[in-house]
Parts: C-alpha cells; sequence; structure tokens
C-alpha cells in the first residue's frame, strides 16, 4: 500500500534558526543591549512554528484524514495563543526592551517561514 511522504518541515525550521542566528550577530554588533530584544522577537516567531510543525504532522494516511484536519486547525490556534503568550511574555520579562528590535526580528525569522517553501520548491533553470 502506497503511503504519502510526510512533508519536510526541518529545513524550513533550519533556515528560521539560521536566519535568527543572523539577526543576533547583525544586532550584537550595531546595538549590543538590543540583543534580548531581538531575541525574545526571534524565539516569538520560531517556537509558535515549531509547535505547528510538530502538532500538525502527527497524523498521515487516508484513514487519518479526519483526525489530521482536527490537528490541522488545533495546531493553528495553539500557534496563535502561543505567539499571544510569548509577545505577552516578552513585554514583561525582556528587560530592557526595544519594541523595534523585537518586531523586526519577529518579521524576518516570520518571512523566511513565508518564502522558504518557495525557495525549498522552485525549479532551478541553468
Amino acid at each position: 500500500m502506497a503511503q504519502i511522504p510526510r512533508p519536510t518541515v526541518a529545513p524550513v525550521i533550519w533556515a528560521q534558526i539560521i536566519v535568527l542566528l543572523i539577526v543576533l550577530t547583525v544586532t550584537g554588533i550595531v546595538d549590543r543591549v538590543a540583543l534580548p530584544s531581538a531575541l525574545a522577537g526571534g524565539l516569538v516567531a520560531l517556537i509558535p512554528n515549531m509547535f505547528f510543525a510538530w502538532w500538525m504532522f502527527r497524523f498521515r494516511g487516508a484513514r487519518q484524514a479526519k483526525r489530521a484536519v482536527k490537528a490541522f486547525y488545533s495546531a493553528e490556534a495553539g500557534k496563535f495563543g502561543l505567539t499571544v503568550v510569548l509577545f505577552a511574555a516578552s513585554f514583561v520579562w525582556v528587560r530592557p526592551l526595544n519594541p523595534i528590535y523585537l518586531f523586526v526580528a519577529y518579521c524576518v525569522v516570520l518571512f523566511v517561514h513565508w518564502l522558504s517553501p518557495w525557495l525549498l520548491t522552485r525549479k532551478r533553470h541553468p
């Protein structure tokens, strides 16, 4: 019986981690005090995406279709809730907080999440 292969999300997560490390390196050079803010922003984008990937891709196969659909909705709700909680925790616990670095790091890591499937699946033309 043929099975549909599980989507590979590891390259997307690794791309986000690498970009987060680059953002942290640049932030450390530009403004060392803002480093915790940039780290928090990057983690606010990365951790919910990791949760979504883990929760979403637990089920495979046609017999698991209903469970997979439920997993998708609960993974998306969990991702949203986790993002809200992590942003709130960042504003409460990260001191000194620089909101610009927090949101820039968040947006950059999130942007990698949006672009990486396109970059990983596009055909290379000579």
